[in-house]
């Protein structure tokens, strides 16, 4: 049973024929339609996932969400947050989670984009706490709610690239990744220093390739930043974070 996350005005849960409950039932109907059991293995092995795979591929996927997403839309902000927590927190299989992180950032709840949505996105990372399901949710829906309202959202990345959950670290470090001339270089600089190989948290793997693609994404718009930090921090980046950030600098 799924706990009791979102309602309608009247307090109660999106009855049976709600455009929410409809939407979720038909997620999951079209997904058990393609599944292709003969994938499902390969992909958990791949993603090394304790979740099983239903054997769908992103293509159909994407054609799955698009179709119902269409033909469902939902009526408030309730409705959406109470499909999008029940196709993630109901899941049986990964693709669920997938249609979940898709109707989370569809651009027709755009609306919802604000700093009350980052709640529902923080507890989405660190029961995810995965790179497939972190770095969309990172550049796609912390990012644009960063560029929004920066000084609000701002702080709160300070704070999260010095939490203790990795994933929620690694999301700080890549919310940027899309942002190009909108990139506030100083919360860059901030949320990578902290990350260091030197620092309480930089050995880890996934944040040390997290370093890397943000800069590397970050010297497609300033080349000269990029090289200037790397520079100033040679000691404390580790080769892997280097190695990525110069890729296209001739580093």
């Amino acid at each position: 049973m799924v706990p009791d996350l979102a309602h309608d005005d009247d307090g109660s849960a999106p009855g049976p024929a709600s455009e929410a409950t409809q939407l979720v039932a038909a997620v999951r109907d079209r997904l058990r339609t393609v599944a292709d059991p003969a994938k499902a293995p390969r992909m958990q092995a791949y993603m090394k996932s304790a979740m099983p795979y239903l054997g769908v591929s992103s293509q159909p996927l994407k054609v799955i969400c698009r179709e119902v997403f269409t033909a469902y839309p939902l009526p408030d902000r309730a409705q959406w947050e109470w499909a999008v927590r029940q196709l993630w927190d109901g899941a049986t299989f990964r693709e669920e989670r997938y249609a979940a992180v898709a109707l989370l950032t569809h651009r027709r709840y755009s609306g919802y984009q604000d700093e009350q949505t980052l709640t529902l996105y923080r507890q989405l990372v660190e029961t995810g706490a995965w790179w497939d399901f972190i770095d969309v949710i990172a550049s796609r829906g912390v990012g644009p709610i960063l560029r929004a309202a920066p000084e609000t959202v701002t702080p709160l990345m300070r704070s999260w690239a010095r939490d203790s959950h990795l994933w929620v670290r690694r999301t700080a470090i890549l919310c940027q990744l899309p942002s190009k001339g909108e990139t506030n270089a100083e919360l860059l600089a901030d949320v990578v220093g902290v990350n260091l190989e030197d620092s309480l948290y930089g050995k880890e793997f996934f944040i040390r390739k997290a370093i890397g693609w943000a800069l590397r994404e970050y010297a497609k718009t300033d080349p000269g930043w990029v090289l200037a930090f790397v520079q100033d921090n040679e000691k404390g980046l580790s080769p892997l974070s280097r190695r990525e950030a110069l890729k296209h600098l001739g580093g």
